[in-house]
């Protein structure tokens, strides 16, 4: 356990960003999950509703720093290609 006060201020800090990056993380993948899961069901309305949300879920992860811009990208390339797939099947 920290000693210093300047320590214990940084230990405090570090519990409540780590909450907070927890949660933007679970944020996150939890739009994806819920993306995956409209693209095994097939409804066309509503994978086009959670691809928009899965997007902004992942611009979002961008800005707050859990992912990286390139990364994102490449979720959101080939999550864009399997639903433009599901989509042009039904």
């Amino acid at each position: 356990m920290a000693n210093h006060v300047s320590a214990l201020k940084r230990a405090r800090q570090t519990e409540t960003k780590t909450a907070t990056n927890r949660a933007n993380k679970s944020r996150m993948r939890s739009a994806l999950r819920n993306l995956r899961t409209a693209l095994t069901s097939g409804d066309k309305t509503t994978l086009d509703t959670t691809f928009r949300e899965t997007v902004s879920a992942l611009d979002k992860s961008v800005q707050k720093g859990i992912l990286h811009k390139n990364t994102a990208s490449r979720y959101k390339s080939r999550l864009s290609a399997r639903v433009k797939a599901a989509t042009e099947t039904k």
